[in-house]
């Protein structure tokens, strides 16, 4: 995977995760710097046209109401705490005690918005850019201060901050920006990266695991290490969050790890709440959040306008911990029903593959949560089939006689659906067709 870049203002390609065997696109934040944010590392020239654009950009601010991005600001801007209630879930928690895994580029400890929740993580990649260094955690630093951010100043009333501004961030490197000269060779070495990635995260006390990342090429498959590792995750008790996929525009290929069982895949929404052009539209959506004009974090300490269902996900990371806050003892399973089953704005049907059951809302999943009995993790679905990998099912002990049953069963069933089809007649819904 790589990460983004900010050679210009505008939209720019995304990260991508780097498996050994084929390409793979992180679903990045795409950052824009704010109309009068400061341009990071160019030369005399550059920096002399961003300063002239700055000041225009304060004349304009006079004019047409536009406020400049800096930190004393930024809160203003942050419409996506609005939009998943996170304030109304802050009466009951702000996520003190959870630990969301951020497997990305790095996180760079030492941001004033992020000072005192990052913890020691791990490197999985071993090369590449390192701290201080224009390529290194950007993308990462952006997801966790999503996440996370306290702010900083007086009384932290500055900067950034995160739906879950208690939780603590567990950094793990599994890929390097998209400017990264060594990004071939992570590709290229570092494919396992994700899945060693996701276990780390699982053994070393991660209650969310947040993967803002994924791969929808065309030759996007599958991966058994990957998929073993989510399932692992799960089975020890961590929630795990993933983007569905920046494809919206580009055919709405399936996207992993998104795509994978048990996971909170997470489309995204603009300001109004409408699916935004870019989010991959697929069955494995469970739930939408912004992704439009977030303000994020970046290394070198200016704030930034992001989009992408990476941003998505890291909303949904972030309410997830405030779930997990309030509930310890419900498991991933649980803690994902209620996140799909509160979640407001609910599209046509119950769901869509534009938005899964609506916008995350977590004060009102913590509110429906304390009516709801722990019970442990239940297997998720069964694996993918032969045809991508492993050996399929294992077979049931002392199976010899489901198969005869099934098929009597199958049959019985079959007999009494005709019955039942000579005496209906099909339906058409009011309102036009139905939501997908």
């Amino acid at each position: 995977m790589n990460a983004t870049d900010l050679p210009t203002p505008e939209r720019l390609p995304t990260p991508e995760r780097l498996p050994a065997d084929r390409r793979a696109e992180d679903r990045a934040p795409r950052p824009r710097p704010p109309r009068s944010c400061r341009r990071p590392g160019r030369s005399a020239v550059v920096r002399f046209l961003a300063a002239v654009l700055a000041a225009l950009s304060v004349l304009c601010a006079h004019t047409a109401g536009a406020p400049p991005a800096h930190a004393e600001d930024v809160r203003d801007r942050q419409w996506g705490l609005d939009a998943v209630s996170a304030r109304d879930a802050w009466n009951t928690t702000r996520g003190e005690g959870i630990t969301v895994a951020v497997l990305d580029t790095g996180v760079d400890a030492d941001h004033p918005d992020l000072r005192g929740r990052v913890l020691e993580g791990r490197d999985l990649v071993g090369f590449g850019a390192g701290p201080g260094d224009r390529h290194w955690a950007r993308h990462g630093t952006a997801m966790a201060g999503i996440i996370a951010g306290r702010g900083h100043g007086p009384g932290d009333g500055l900067g950034v901050l995160g739906v879950a501004p208690e939780a603590r961030i567990l950094p793990v490197r599994v890929l390097l920006e998209d400017g990264d000269p060594q990004r071939k060779k992570a590709r290229e070495e570092r494919g396992g990266a994700l899945a060693e990635g996701i276990r780390w995260a699982a053994d070393n006390g991660a209650d969310v695991i947040n993967l803002s990342l994924g791969d929808d090429s065309a030759s996007a498959h599958p991966d058994p290490a990957e998929d073993a590792a989510v399932r692992y995750a799960l089975d020890k008790g961590a929630v795990v969050v993933a983007s569905a996929g920046n494809g919206g525009e580009d055919g709405d290929r399936v996207s992993y790890p998104a795509a994978y069982p048990g996971v909170i895949a997470v489309t995204a929404v603009g300001r109004d709440g409408n699916r935004a052009p870019f989010s991959t539209r697929r069955w494995y959506a469970t739930v939408s959040a912004p992704g439009d004009d977030v303000i994020i974090t970046y290394p070198d300490r200016e704030y930034y306008e992001g989009w992408g269902t990476s941003a998505a996900a890291a909303f949904v990371s972030g309410c997830v911990a405030l779930v997990r806050a309030a509930h310890p003892d419900l498991g991933p399973a649980q803690v994902k029903e209620l996140i799909a089953r509160t979640a407001r704005d609910t599209p046509p049907g119950g769901r869509s593959d534009e938005l899964g059951t609506g916008i995350v809302n977590p004060a009102a999943a913590i509110e429906l949560g304390a009516n709801v009995e722990p019970r442990g993790q239940r297997p998720v679905a069964e694996p993918y089939p032969e045809e991508y990998f492993g050996s399929g099912p294992a077979p049931e002990p002392g199976g010899g006689l489901v198969a005869p049953v099934a098929a009597v069963a199958g049959l019985l069933l079959v007999l009494c659906a005709a019955l039942l089809f000579r005496g209906t007649r099909p339906f058409r819904r009011s309102g036009g067709p139905g939501v997908g």
